[in-house]
């Protein structure tokens, strides 16, 4: 499992991580039973406070993404992957529509905006950009 983590990024290093569990099991880079790094593991790994870890770890639990297995860890639970394309269809809906409100109350015409929408499109090819990977 890989992250991307941004410290100087607005948003916190807990939510991105929180963020990155989704995505990952939403697109399928995290199936159903994988064991997640432990949060000293992660920690290290990605030169965070342990705790910043726990308290992801804990808001993924309680979303149901994640799940104790004793004696192994915690791992991606049974339903997380209905839960996780729920959230992500969501999450990307909520910054599409602050977007789009941003565009329209900017004063830029819908057919402009829409054109916007398809270059953006076009630029990332299949729908999927390269990202970094930091282990």
């Amino acid at each position: 499992m890989w992250f991307d983590i941004h410290p100087n990024s607005p948003v916190s290093i807990c939510e991105q991580i929180v963020a990155q569990v989704i995505f990952n099991v939403a697109s399928g880079g995290l199936e159903v039973g994988s064991l997640i790094p432990s949060v000293r593991e992660l920690g290290a790994r990605l030169t965070v406070h342990p705790n910043t870890v726990a308290k992801a770890y804990q808001e993924l639990e309680r979303m149901g993404v994640l799940t104790v297995r004793r004696g192994r860890g915690m791992e991606v639970a049974p339903d997380a992957l209905k839960l996780c394309q729920a959230e992500r269809r969501n999450r990307i809906r909520q910054r599409i529509r602050e977007a789009l409100h941003e565009a329209i109350s900017s004063g830029l015409p819908r057919d402009e905006v829409r054109r916007l929408v398809e270059e953006e499109l076009a630029n990332h090819g299949n729908g999927r950009r390269r990202e970094r990977h930091q282990e």
